[in-house]
């Protein structure tokens, strides 16, 4: 009897699962989802984001769901907005205490653990920009939030008062333009931003397209490269990125006090001119725009990161945030979750506000790109097949994280030029042999 009561146990477990399995199976994809369908939907979604300069109930982001429940007035949207979000988000990836998230720093074979299949990439790729990001398999779990390209802010009348008639295409033009305000102007010329720790890892983001001007480097060639960060005469390759910092610090053209930095604080700053440049991506562009406190929005300027290939600049351009639906919320959620995404990535001109790329293909540029004419803007190549997580595993064996959170380390080169004890050389060393480990631990095949 109790053998009988078991297999009639499982035997109902079976179709549970069954059940649920085709439920899931009925779920669209992003690219068959239509607005103004199912607009008698009813489901909450908990919203969890890192988008605190958008916060509270007269903010962008309220003003979002609002336009969004003129179509879909019983789904409601709570946002919970997090500073520290990509350690918060890593914490969380796993509960079922949120609905879409931010999609945190995660292996790709990991995101069906986490995250409702979207669509094909063949087919995303097809609509969307920026779509292999959050991709494995073939498959994407995520849809960009915004997309950036990776340049520097700058303040141009603070440029003007110190000479710099033309925006610095090489290592040394921008060393030159920085001592030039510092010598000028009141400002400071290059500010780290150090306090705030995460945003030290911007660095990093210029290391492939910007320091190489290949679309292969990051996620190929880097991954193979025998002593990547030897500096290069030419002041290319990826040491010429973080050799631009050391030397910055190093020549005093930073704040005097690196360590009482405030990331909320320097956005009026630079509007104001106070800053002269800061290391960031795009999407910091509005924020410093529209700082509160800040009297000259038209001052804020963008150019692309000084370093030159063969005559030529590159851009580094890519998705923001990812957005991810969890895998454990209700068939309802994930449904209203998908219409939600819709609208924010076709409708609401989110990322164009955001003064981000456009995530649809037949999206407009917005105006603060104009200094980017006649600069290429390129997004990485994907892994190649069978390397998806190779990068991963290298940032992980080696600890330097590159667009990982690896923030420490680039915190480490602003601690050793400010006090001297260490040279840029004898750093770039450390971490080819850190990057060596990593290799011949891995068994990592190195082109020489």
């Amino acid at each position: 009897m109790k053998k009988l009561l078991a297999l009639a146990l499982c035997a109902l477990l079976a179709i549970s699962c069954f059940a649920f399995a085709s439920a899931e199976e009925e779920l669209p994809t992003f690219d068959q989802i239509v607005l103004g369908e199912n607009t008698d939907l009813a489901a909450d979604i908990h919203f969890v984001y890192h988008r605190t300069d958008l916060a509270g109930d007269d903010g962008k982001l309220a003003g979002y769901v609002k336009q969004f429940q003129e179509i879909y007035p019983n789904i409601n949207i709570e946002y919970e907005l997090i500073t520290d979000f990509a350690e918060n988000a890593l914490l969380r990836i796993g509960n079922n205490d949120w609905t879409i998230m931010g999609i945190p720093t995660v292996d790709k074979d990991e995101l069906p653990n986490y995250f409702v299949p979207l669509g094909s990439l063949e087919t995303l790729d097809g609509l969307y920009n920026f779509m292999s990001s959050w991709a494995y398999d073939g498959t994407c779990y995520g849809i960009p939030s915004t997309a950036a390209a990776q340049g520097v802010l700058y303040n141009k009348r603070i440029f003007q008062e110190a000479g710099v008639t033309e925006l610095p295409k090489t290592p040394d033009e921008f060393i030159a333009a920085l001592q030039a305000v510092k010598d000028n102007t009141d400002a400071i010329p290059l500010y780290t931003n150090y306090a705030a720790g995460w945003t030290m890892g911007a660095w990093d983001a210029y290391i492939g397209v910007a320091a190489t001007g290949k679309a292969e480097y990051m996620n190929q060639e880097f991954l193979h490269a025998k002593d990547p960060f030897t500096p290069r005469e030419d002041g290319t390759g990826p040491a010429a990125v973080y050799k631009i910092l050391y030397d910055a610090v190093a020549n005093g053209l930073i704040e005097e006090d690196y360590s009482t930095t405030d990331w909320e604080g320097c956005k009026p700053m630079l509007n104001n001119g106070e800053i002269a440049t800061m290391v960031l991506g795009s999407w910091a562009f509005t924020q410093m725009r529209d700082a509160e406190g800040g009297e000259h929005p038209e001052d804020v300027g963008y150019m692309a990161f000084p370093i030159t290939i063969d005559g030529k600049q590159y851009a580094p351009a890519g998705g923001d945030y990812n957005f991810g639906i969890n895998v454990q919320a209700t068939y309802e959620e994930k449904l209203a979750s998908l219409y939600y995404l819709k609208w924010l990535t076709e409708e609401s001109g989110f990322s164009y506000s955001e003064g981000g790329l456009p995530i649809a293909k037949d999206g407009e540029y917005p105006d603060l790109y104009a200094a980017f004419e006649g600069i290429d803007m390129v997004s990485d190549a994907d892994a190649l097949p069978g390397e998806e997580t190779l990068l991963s595993e290298l940032n992980s064996e080696s600890e330097l994280n590159f667009n990982a959170g690896g923030n420490t380390k680039v915190q480490a080169i602003v601690e050793h030029a400010f006090n001297g004890d260490e040279s840029f050389e004898d750093i770039m060393a450390e971490w080819n042999q850190a990057w060596s480990d990593a290799q011949e631990s891995l068994g990592v095949e190195v082109n020489e």
